[in-house]
């Protein structure tokens, strides 16, 4: 037997992101031994609208108001850097009326991170590949939120990390070209990546029950802890991200040692 969707609160805009975060559902901050970057794969939001008889619009607008309760509970217990993972190069290939919808929605969620004024953003991806409008609000919203003092927060759009990987080494091949003396070894390669000066993401977070990377960060997440939830992003609370930094806690790191 299928379990009931759980019923979620009706919402027509984005939810509110003002102000640094407060502990919610009485989960304590991270210990020393909590994750300082969680990235996070945001999967089930169509199939979420399927489930209740909603256009997709829905489930993506759900999935993106359900981002702006989670960066408030990260910051709660201490995560000083998240990802998220919004649009794949892949997902660029999807029908129009959908990709239109979800382009409009993700750069809604931008402008509304970047007005908190609290946290520092980031864009991973290929800004080539957007729409004027996303990329620049993307563009603009690093540059206006560099100083600012909160986490980290990292949005991913039109991004795979296959390309990202592909664009480092191009920049590695034009750097060994034009200095004789370059050497390439893991520490330039990762500074060539599009996440340069960003931590590792030490704890990989996917929901609605998919259990692979999908093309994710694939050099950052080498000996990340891989967490599946089988729950629908729109669906997943901050009950469901202490059971995964439980999950996380309770592993030994060990890295090869």
């Amino acid at each position: 037997m299928s379990t009931p969707p759980r019923a979620r609160p009706n919402t027509t805009d984005l939810a509110d992101v003002s102000g640094p975060a407060a502990a919610e559902e009485g989960i304590a901050p991270a210990s020393d031994r909590g994750p300082r970057h969680v990235a996070f794969i945001v999967d089930g939001n169509r199939r979420w609208a399927h489930a209740r008889g909603h256009p997709v619009e829905k489930g993506h607008r759900e999935g993106a108001d359900n981002i702006c309760r989670a960066v408030h509970w990260c910051e709660a217990v201490g995560i000083e850097t998240t990802t998220w993972w919004l649009l794949s190069t892949d997902n660029l290939n999807r029908a129009a009326a959908e990709l239109d919808k979800l382009l409009d929605i993700i750069a809604e969620l931008t402008h509304q991170l970047a007005a908190a004024g609290h946290w520092r953003m980031r864009h991973l991806g290929d800004p080539r590949l957007l729409p004027d409008a996303l990329a620049t609000a993307l563009c603009e919203a690093q540059t206006t939120t560099c100083r600012n003092q909160g986490p980290q927060i990292n949005l991913a759009v039109g991004y795979s990390g296959r390309e990202d990987i592909l664009a480092a080494a191009r920049r590695i091949a034009h750097q060994a070209v034009k200095s004789a003396g370059f050497s390439v070894s893991e520490r330039s390669f990762a500074q060539a990546l599009s996440t340069v000066g960003l931590p590792d993401p030490d704890l990989v977070i996917r929901t609605s029950g998919e259990q692979r990377l999908s093309g994710f960060m694939l050099w950052q997440a080498a000996l990340s802890e891989l967490y599946f939830c089988p729950v629908l992003w729109p669906d997943f609370t901050q009950a469901d991200l202490h059971c995964a930094l439980a999950f996380y806690t309770n592993r030994q790191r060990r890295f090869g040692k």
